[in-house]
């Protein structure tokens, strides 16, 4: 039985876990994870940026139980179709940046490029930090990173 067989989008958690289905994609999953967090950063800007502080803090709470339920009912750690932690790192890349087409889209790379990348400190969570924490950890500190250096890119007029 394949750990994806296990899963079912009927089960809200696996629904979560899989970003919507979104890493169902049989290629770049994480990025198609990525993808999906945008229209809930859209939406949970709307009420403004308190609410969307707390929307994201409760996104990364919440991903601890989410990645920890999907991979133990996996059977598998962290397995690319789980992208939960992604959205929850592109919620962070976000906070408290303007929106617009062209922060959306620096953000968008610049997250990607910490997740994949992973330079120390996220190496080393990724690495050391096991089960749903260590699934999200990475993610929460590639957007965390991403979130500074888009705000850097701001400041400095580069958007």
């Amino acid at each position: 039985m394949s750990p994806l067989s296990r899963l079912t989008l009927t089960n809200p958690w696996h629904f979560l876990a899989l970003g919507f289905g979104s890493g169902l994609s049989p290629k770049a999953p994480g990025t198609f994870g990525t993808l999906a967090a945008l229209p809930l950063v859209w939406l949970a800007l709307q009420p403004g940026p308190w609410f969307y502080l707390g929307f994201t803090l409760l996104a990364c709470v919440i991903g601890v139980y989410i990645c920890g339920r999907a991979a133990q009912d996996m059977g598998v750690h962290d397995h690319g179709a789980i992208v939960w932690d992604e959205v929850a790192g592109m919620l962070l890349t976000m906070l408290w940046v303007p929106l617009s087409w062209s922060t959306l889209l620096a953000g968008f790379i610049l997250f990607r490029l910490f997740d994949i990348l992973k330079p120390w400190p996220i190496s080393y969570c990724d690495k050391q930090v096991h089960g749903g924490l260590g699934i999200m950890l990475d993610d929460i500190l590639a957007g965390i990173a991403a979130c500074i250096s888009l705000h850097a890119l701001l400041q400095f007029g580069f958007l």
